[in-house]
């Protein structure tokens, strides 16, 4: 039995990763780096996502077509919190630069999907 519903798996997904974007606006990769503060909470956030992502995977099989590069965005996950002492800050700097914006646009997609199928339209 799933500990949430597919909706709110996907509003967890656009909350932490919307708080990706909220931390580093405005930052240079050189800040990210120097700030041990801002990377741990991007790191907590990128966690809180993935697993998100992970359990929603897991209980509501509609997310397989719904978000791209899931296999990467666990590999990642699992990265954070297994090889911690290995995290290259230029990669994770990367995907917030290169890659959230399209899970964000998608997990957004899903969820105005979810709640169409939901209202019966």
């Amino acid at each position: 039995m799933p500990l949430r519903d597919y909706s709110g798996y996907l509003r967890d997904i656009l909350e932490a990763g919307q708080k990706i974007q909220s931390y580093t606006a405005g930052k240079t990769f050189s800040d990210y780096q120097n700030d041990e503060l801002l990377r741990s909470a991007v790191e907590r956030k990128f966690t809180i996502l993935a697993e998100a992502l992970n359990q929603a995977r897991q209980h509501y099989p509609q997310v397989q077509s719904q978000i791209s590069n899931q296999r990467a965005i666990n590999a990642f996950r699992n990265q954070l919190i297994h090889a911690y002492a290995q995290i290259d800050n230029k990669v994770v700097w990367g995907i917030i630069q290169d890659d959230l914006g399209q899970l964000l646009t998608e997990a957004s997609t899903a969820l105005v999907n979810a709640a169409e199928e939901n209202s019966g339209s």
